[in-house]
C-alpha cells in the first residue's frame, strides 16, 4: 500500500462521516398541521394484516389478541408460562408497539393437547389478561414475516390550525401520498432519535466497537443499513428522481414481490400506473446491485459513507433490498378530540413516516 493510501485509510477509520437525518418531505409546499399523537393508547390502535388464513386444523393453535399497554413478548411469554411451553414455541408474525391498542395474532404449538379454541380462548383471557378475537388450528408455526402489513387508525390531537385549515391540509397531503406514494423511510426506531444507534453501528462496521451480545450488534449494524437506505430514498426525492424509475434499477412488482432489472424506458407506464416501484438498497455484500444510472447514485451513496463491501462482508451483513415507495391510501375524519387517519402500510412501513408529512413536527411523532 503506498503512503498516501495508508493516509486515507487512517483517515477513513478514525474519521465519521457527518450523519445527516434530514429526511425530505414528498409533500414539500404543504404546510402540517401538527398535534399530537399517542396521548391515550386508544389514539393509536394497530391490526396486522394477515398473509394467510389458519386452516381449522393441525397442531398449531392461531390466538388473534388484542392488548393495550404490553408488548409483544409480555404476551408472549404469558401464552408460554399458561401452556408450560418454551417461548420459542409461541409464533409471532411481528412486533407491536407498546403504548398503544394492538390486535395480532400468536400461534401456540399444543401438538395433540386436545385445548379446543373455546377453552383456549378462557384460559387466555384469565391468565394473559388480554382480549382473544377468534382462535384457530393451522399446521404450521406462525413465524415472523408471515405478514402483509398493518392498518393503523391514529388519532392526532391538538392540531396547532385551525380545524378549517387542518381539513384542507389533511385532504391536500392525503392526495399527495395516494398519487404519488410515501417514501419509504425507516423511523427513528430504527435509526435512534439522535442517530445514536447508526454510529455505534458505523464503528462496528469499522472495527473499532465490539459488543458480545450478538443481537445488539446485528441490531445496530442494521441501523447503520437502515440510515444509508434513508439516505439513498431521501436522494431521489432531492433530486426529483422519485416519481421516476431509473435505467438499471432494480424493480419490485407491488402484486408477486417479484425483482427485476429496469432496461427500457417503457417501464415508465407500469410505474405510473403503481404496478412497480424502485427499490432501495440494504447494502451488503450479496445484495442483488442495480446497472447503470442506478447503480451511480448507489456506489455515490456508500461512497460517502466511508464503509466498504469488504468490511460488510466482513461483519457477514449479507444486505437485501427495500421497496422505495409505498401507498399508505390514507383516509381520515374529524372527531371531538381532533383528527382520525386510517391507512395501511406493508410489512416493515412505519407509521411514524406517514403522519410526520402531515404533521410536520417530527418530534410530535
Amino acid at each position: 500500500m503506498e503512503p498516501s493510501e495508508r493516509v486515507a485509510e487512517k483517515t477513513r477509520m478514525t474519521d465519521l462521516p457527518e450523519i445527516d437525518l434530514t429526511l425530505p418531505y414528498i409533500t414539500r409546499g404543504i404546510p402540517g398541521i401538527g398535534g399530537k399523537v399517542k396521548g391515550k393508547p386508544e389514539h393509536f390502535i394497530v391490526e396486522e394484516v394477515p398473509l394467510y388464513e389458519p386452516s381449522g386444523s393441525g397442531e398449531h393453535l392461531y390466538v388473534n389478541i388484542t392488548k393495550t399497554n404490553m408488548t409483544t413478548r409480555d404476551v408472549q411469554l404469558g401464552l408460554a408460562e399458561l401452556f408450560e411451553l418454551k417461548p420459542e414455541n409461541i409464533g409471532k408474525a411481528g412486533l407491536k408497539d407498546r403504548n398503544a391498542v394492538t390486535s395480532q395474532t400468536f400461534s401456540v404449538h399444543l401438538g395433540n393437547a386436545g385445548v379446543t379454541p373455546d377453552d383456549a380462548r378462557r384460559l387466555i383471557e384469565d391468565h394473559v389478561k388480554v382480549r382473544v378475537n377468534w382462535a384457530r388450528y393451522h399446521d404450521s408455526k406462525l413465524r415472523a414475516g408471515h405478514l402483509k402489513g398493518n392498518r393503523f387508525t391514529v388519532t392526532i390531537t391538538d392540531p396547532e390550525v385551525p380545524r378549517g385549515q387542518a381539513l384542507e391540509t389533511l385532504e391536500q397531503v392525503s392526495r399527495r401520498l395516494n398519487s404519488l406514494g410515501l417514501p419509504n423511510y425507516y423511523g427513528e426506531q430504527r435509526t435512534g432519535a439522535e442517530g445514536e444507534n447508526i454510529r455505534s453501528g458505523w464503528e462496528i462496521l469499522q472495527g473499532r466497537k465490539r459488543i458480545r451480545d450478538r443481537w445488539l450488534s446485528r441490531f445496530l449494524v442494521s441501523s447503520y443499513q437502515s440510515h444509508l437506505c434513508n439516505r439513498y430514498i431521501a436522494e431521489r426525492v432531492n433530486r426529483g428522481l422519485f416519481r421516476r424509475l431509473l435505467l438499471g434499477d432494480v424493480a419490485k412488482k407491488h402484486d408477486t414481490g417479484g425483482l427485476f432489472w429496469v432496461e427500457d424506458a417503457s417501464e415508465q407506464s407500469r410505474y405510473d400506473a403503481r404496478e412497480i416501484s424502485f427499490t432501495a438498497p440494504m447494502y451488503g455484500y450479496k445484495m442483488l446491485k442495480p446497472r447503470g444510472e442506478a447503480a451511480a447514485l448507489e456506489d455515490e451513496i456508500l461512497g460517502r459513507s466511508g464503509v466498504t463491501e469488504e468490511q460488510l462482508r466482513r461483519c457477514h451483513v449479507k444486505g437485501t433490498r427495500r421497496m422505495g415507495r409505498i401507498f399508505p391510501d390514507v383516509s381520515y375524519n374529524e372527531v371531538p378530540e381532533g383528527f382520525r387517519l386510517v391507512f395501511t402500510l406493508p410489512m416493515g412501513g412505519y407509521a411514524t413516516v406517514a403522519l410526520r408529512e402531515f404533521m410536520k413536527n417530527d418530534d410530535a411523532c
